[in-house]
């Protein structure tokens, strides 16, 4: 996807061989830097405060902060100790766990010596094959905006997304926005209702900002639009990503999308779910086994911006002395959701749907 016209990713090897560029997503839009991670706590606090999320790119950047520990350390204790604490840092998307998950299979059966450049050989490996997964779910899901565009006679196809599942919270692409880019990309009028996702903001913040970048049709809305332009006939779809599917289908996904399925739900909107293999968690049976994140509560009590001075700070918006909970993701059950856009073709939100798509799953399971 194109940032400032050239096409770019959200994380990659520095020229030096070994530190690991990102951009840092909690200063967009307002500013657009990129640090470099030069250590596997560089990582950890890059995921953690969100400098680099959503799901398959906390993976990448996990993959990478392992390949930063074996430069020091390439111990087995070292190992272990690197994949304990990057684990620690998000707790609900599973693509973290899966990542380094796959780093330590990869790791441990060679020896010490050479451990640090299969790491990044196999960072790299995830970053090509996050790219080429979210071309996929384009593709496939580019079916489903194109029989819409066919019914509606060359006006645009309105499509609701919530958080940021974008080119941003992968590697490029994106889950929910590949189906978007590629209609863009193919001439069909596609027009995107973005929600602002609080108390992030990701939406108003990482998405409207990705997709004038790429030259997407959009409109900006409060979270609690959505419902009012479903009911109008004004949205044809709703895609939204997901941080964590589970075997019997159900959804954990930024908070909010529950309400949006709901609303879609009723007012017989098709509500879709974007996502790559390695979201599925096929170990957790249902959406009430997920452990969702609680994360502090200044960022419900406060809101960051641009102030006319040009300086990006945060302010206070509630009474002082004002307490607030903050759960960062809720469950959409799997029967509020139409169906899931995969990198193996779409599917029913159902463990026979998953398992259509991904039958050696059913051959592990027995």
């Amino acid at each position: 996807m194109k940032l400032d016209g050239v096409p770019s990713r959200t994380i990659w090897l520095e020229p030096d061989g070994w530190s690991v560029g990102i951009i840092d997503q909690t200063l967009l839009p307002h500013k657009l830097e990129r640090p470099s991670l030069k250590s596997v706590e560089d990582a950890a606090r890059a995921i953690k405060s969100m400098q680099v999320r959503g799901a398959p790119l906390i993976g990448v950047t996990a993959a990478y902060g392992v390949a930063l520990a074996m430069r020091v350390d390439a111990s087995d204790a070292s190992l272990d100790r690197t994949v304990a604490f990057l684990g620690e840092q998000r707790p609900t998307a599973v693509n973290l766990r899966w990542a380094l998950e796959d780093l330590r299979a990869t790791l441990m059966p060679l020896a010490p010596g050479v451990r640090a450049v299969a790491a990044y050989a196999r960072a790299a490996e995830l970053a090509d094959e996050d790219i080429e997964t979210c071309r996929k779910i384009g593709v496939n899901g580019l079916s489903l905006i194109r029989d819409i565009a066919a019914k509606k006679g060359g006006q645009p196809v309105n499509v609701l997304t919530h958080c940021n599942a974008g080119w941003l919270a992968c590697v490029d692409w994106g889950t929910a926005t590949s189906p978007i880019y590629h209609a863009h990309d193919a001439g069909i009028p596609v027009h995107v209702w973005v929600d602002e996702t609080r108390p992030r903001n990701q939406g108003a913040a990482l998405t409207a900002f990705e997709l004038l970048q790429h030259g997407v049709s959009h409109s900006l809305i409060a979270d609690n639009a959505g419902g009012h332009f479903m009911q109008q006939g004004d949205v044809d779809l709703v895609i939204v990503g997901t941080d964590r599917v589970t075997a019997n289908g159900d959804v954990a996904n930024k908070i909010g999308t529950y309400l949006k399925a709901l609303a879609a739900h009723d007012t017989h909107v098709p509500f879709y779910v974007a996502l790559p293999f390695s979201t599925i968690d096929w170990r957790t049976e249902k959406g009430s086994d997920i452990p969702i994140e609680e994360r502090g509560e200044d960022e419900v009590l406060r809101m960051q911006g641009r102030l006319p001075n040009g300086e990006v700070s945060s302010v206070l918006i509630s009474a002082e002395g004002t307490h607030a909970r903050n759960p960062a993701f809720d469950v959409t059950p799997a029967r509020l959701v139409t169906g899931f856009i995969t990198e193996r073709g779409i599917c029913p939100a159902s463990r026979e749907g998953l398992q259509s798509l991904y039958p050696e799953k059913v051959s592990a399971a027995a």
